[in-house]
């Protein structure tokens, strides 16, 4: 079942991603030759509206666009893509990002209408709240304990006994204070085993905060309490954005080891390992799936607009190239870097997929 849900959240999306195409190409009159769901080979033509084609295919691993007078098909004439102006081009072509952005949004929205834990500042009285560690300190004695980020604070005990009652960033931060220098009795959820450790508050743990007593972790206020559709849909937005931040983070920090001469993709995620993690988010609930799902929205997004031959962020700067020097490609050129952009594609879903099953079988 987390089999099929994982291809039906990928089918999903990038559908989507090619229906941006498909809307943007009829709005600018650029004809469509075909929308197809799955892969090639062909099982069956669904129906045909005017001089397109909706078509099912038999590998369920996305959906296509063929439009005429594509790239590098050399097809001219009334409704050919390649005599559309530049600008037309791109906006196709930017289309299909735009509306994985949008799907994003929509999906984080119904995710936070449903319920799907995130950070509160001021909480509701009597709302029911989990204490997560946001970030660990580097060689603090939360570091030293081997807390990490995610784990869920459950109890905190001094040596006399004394309990925090009440779990709030504030009083849990309050009880640290207190006992600096003393041992404490820390309960914590790590993954899904609970944890108990004695662990003693440092002072200069947060150099800005040199004399104040610390475990070194920030800790923040988890709630799953479902949002109102207008609360929802706007906090969707800043949701959407801190996604795309996140990613471009990630995707940042590979290309700087990769400068740096320790390329690594070890921590990419292809469609064996999203097995696993949609697995571990379905047991969470709905709204989980969909925030995971909005989440790889934003992923196809950013991976689409990469400079790389046959994505839409390569055709792009060829368009740009096109324009600066005020003529076409060559046809043979635009083939040739396309089909090296689908080998360089391959050859990342190969090593991508290894990895995922070098994670599996460890």
């Amino acid at each position: 079942m987390t089999v099929l849900l994982v291809v039906a959240i990928l089918v999903f999306l990038i559908v989507v991603h090619e229906l941006g195409h498909f809307v943007a190409a009829k709005i600018f009159k650029v004809r469509v030759e075909e929308f197809g769901v799955g892969y090639p080979p062909r099982a069956f033509t669904l129906g045909k509206i005017g001089s397109t084609e909706y078509t099912l295919n038999w590998i369920p691993f996305g959906g296509f666009v063929r439009l005429y007078g594509d790239v590098g098909e050399g097809q001219h004439g009334r409704g050919s893509l390649i005599d559309a102006s530049r600008l037309v081009q791109a906006i196709v072509l930017v289309a299909g990002v735009a509306m994985n952005a949008l799907a994003a949004w929509a999906l984080f929205a119904v995710a936070l209408h449903v319920g799907v834990p995130r950070v509160v500042d001021t909480p509701l009285p009597g709302e029911e709240l989990r204490l997560v560690v946001a970030n660990v300190v580097p060689g603090s004695p939360a570091d030293s304990a081997g807390i990490a980020a995610g784990d869920e604070m459950l109890g905190l005990e001094d040596s006399r006994g004394d309990m925090l009652a009440v779990l709030t960033p504030e009083l849990f931060s309050e009880f640290v204070q207190a006992h600096g220098g003393q041992q404490l009795t820390l309960t914590y959820m790590h993954g899904r085993e609970t944890k108990v450790t004695d662990i003693v508050p440092a002072h200069a743990v947060v150099p800005e905060m040199v004399g104040r007593p610390a475990l070194g972790v920030g800790i923040v206020s988890i709630s799953s309490r479902p949002l109102p559709w207008g609360d929802a849909m706007a906090d969707a937005f800043t949701t959407t954005a801190d996604a795309f931040t996140t990613v471009l983070q990630g995707l940042w920090g590979i290309v700087e080891r990769a400068l740096a001469g320790a390329p690594s993709i070890s921590e990419i995620v292809g469609p064996i390992g999203l097995v696993g993690v949609v697995g571990d988010a379905a047991e969470n609930g709905a709204g989980n799936v969909l925030a995971l799902a909005a989440f790889i929205s934003v992923n196809l997004a950013i991976i689409n607009l990469l400079p790389i031959p046959a994505l839409d962020g390569g055709r792009l700067v060829q368009l740009g190239i096109e324009a600066l020097m005020r003529r076409s490609a060559p046809k043979l050129i635009l083939q040739a870097m396309n089909a090296l952009g689908v080998a360089l594609i391959v050859l990342l879903m190969i090593t991508v997929t290894y990895n995922d099953v070098v994670r599996l079988l460890s």
